[in-house]
């Protein structure tokens, strides 16, 4: 296994050497084989302890904390910085693609403030759990590979058994990255993160090119747009998308206050300090855009004469987010009620079911399930008793035949889009509340099981898939710091 450090390299200033607390009697609770394998890891289950909850150092890695800063529901903040995290450096996995190896609550940072460092195992195990669904749903995510417990406990609200997750992500670069160098004036270090996201995501553009910050924002914000659609696709809401966790990549980070939707309503919100609702579902495509614009300012001084005419030619890609996102929006609402493509009629439909849903108070995933099993051969659609989606049912079937698609064929597709199973929120803090009084890992390995083949019938899925409206309401997600 070789480590290397290229974050660190980049100088000192966009990071401080750190190392990760020592812990008391750190045990392997969760490790991802799959993962590990990919990334070239062989420990046995003492070994992986160790390393993976900071009491030793792997050889080759030299941990730090990175800088950065973000808009936190839309407030700067320009000191912000891994605060209970410790980058261990990169591997190169075995798709050749480079890895990032990160410990979070592993203890005090230079940027902890006046935080311990720490997470509790509840956090901990929510963000493995969540990550793997989502890697398994076909949504872009950073992985999780362990959880160690640490034998401590720490203290939020309550005494808490503690954890060290450790997260994997092609790499860790931030809009808040960028952020806290083009706010001190830095560019020359903005320059130096442009030249790294380059090589490390979008090696198609030219370097030596003078519009490469230009495309650069392009294509993150086709990537953010791509993200987006697919935690729509899926009923995801992250809770907190502040610039300090939106990736370059284009992938999803920070599974703190996250939940997943029931019950159809664009405005639900679980995250217990997005008090206003501005990171609701319905509101995160225009988050991901405020975020992209935030990430072009960012630029602004290395385009053109950094003035007026830089402002010229990125305001329309800003502006262009809108329609393209629409058009995604549009074709994955299409695939998922089995349209090979979008037309203004087929827009339509999809939309009258989405309104139905709201009016309703059917739940999101149930609902896509229900109409991908009524086109099954000799499948009647009995599910719902309402006379508004009946109606719209048979609108829907004649709209396949106009748009010349079999029954077959939009069932394929639908199959494809419509995960039979989610990691619902009950199930999440049932299974947690078990991890916490017990640390056993019994009731999370049966899940993940399930899991792990989200559109397929597996013989437990059926255990996974009851709704259980109620225990929505007033349901709160917090961020475990």
């Amino acid at each position: 296994m070789n480590f290397s450090n290229e974050y660190l390299n980049l100088g000192e200033v966009y990071s401080r050497p750190s190392l990760p607390a020592q812990v008391k009697s750190p045990k392997l609770l969760l490790w991802n084989e799959i993962l590990a394998s990919q990334l070239g890891f062989r420990f046995k289950p003492d070994q992986a302890a160790q390393y993976f909850s900071g009491n030793e150092v792997i050889t080759g890695s030299k941990p730090i904390a990175m800088a950065y800063s973000g808009h936190q529901f839309g407030q700067f903040n320009p000191h912000l910085g891994d605060g209970r995290a410790h980058l261990l450096g990169e591997v190169i996995d075995n798709k050749n693609q480079i890895q990032e190896i990160q410990l979070k609550g592993s203890g005090q940072t230079p940027f902890s403030r006046n935080g311990d460092g720490k997470c509790g195992i509840k956090p901990a195990v929510r963000e493995y759990i969540m990550s793997e669904a989502m890697h398994a749903l076909g949504v872009p995510t950073t992985r999780c590979l362990a959880v160690v417990a640490t034998g401590e406990d720490i203290y939020r609200q309550t005494s808490t058994p503690g954890a060290v997750l450790t997260r994997v992500a092609t790499s860790h670069l931030r809009v808040g990255t960028f952020e806290y160098f083009a706010a001190r004036g830095m560019h020359d270090k903005v320059k130096a993160l442009v030249e790294l996201t380059i090589n490390r995501h979008y090696p198609e553009i030219d370097e030596n090119n003078d519009i490469k910050y230009i495309q650069l924002i392009s294509h993150v914000i086709d990537k953010q747009i791509d993200l987006i659609i697919n935690w729509m696709r899926v009923g995801f809401i992250h809770g907190v998308m502040n610039t300090d966790n939106t990736l370059l990549s284009g992938y999803t980070i920070d599974y703190g206050p996250c939940a997943m939707l029931g019950v159809y309503d664009p405005e639900t919100v679980f995250s217990s300090i997005d008090r206003q609702g501005r990171y609701a579902y319905g509101n995160q495509p225009w988050i991901a855009q405020w975020n992209m614009a935030r990430f072009a300012e960012t630029l602004i001084p290395l385009i053109a004469d950094g003035g007026d005419e830089a402002i010229k030619l990125v305001a329309p890609l800003i502006e262009e987010y809108s329609d393209k996102f629409k058009q995604a929006f549009s074709l994955m609402l299409a695939q998922k009620l089995g349209f090979k493509k979008n037309s203004t009629e087929v827009a339509d439909i999809s939309h009258v079911l989405l309104d139905t849903l709201l009016k309703k108070q059917l739940d999101y995933t149930e609902t896509f399930n229900l109409l991908t099993e009524s086109l099954q051969s000799g499948t009647k659609f009995q599910s719902f008793e309402n006379e508004a989606l009946s109606n719209w049912h048979n609108d829907w079937l004649k709209r396949l035949r106009s748009e010349g698609q079999t029954q077959k064929e939009a069932n394929r597709i639908m199959r494809k889009n419509n995960p039979l199973v989610i990691p619902r929120n009950h199930h999440i803090e049932i299974i947690l509340d078990d991890v916490e009084q017990n640390l056993t890992t019994d009731a999370i390995d049966e899940f993940l099981q399930v899991l792990k083949s989200p559109y397929s019938k597996t013989p437990k899925i059926a255990k996974f898939q009851d709704t259980n409206p109620n225990s929505d309401l007033n349901y709160q997600t917090f961020c475990g710091t």
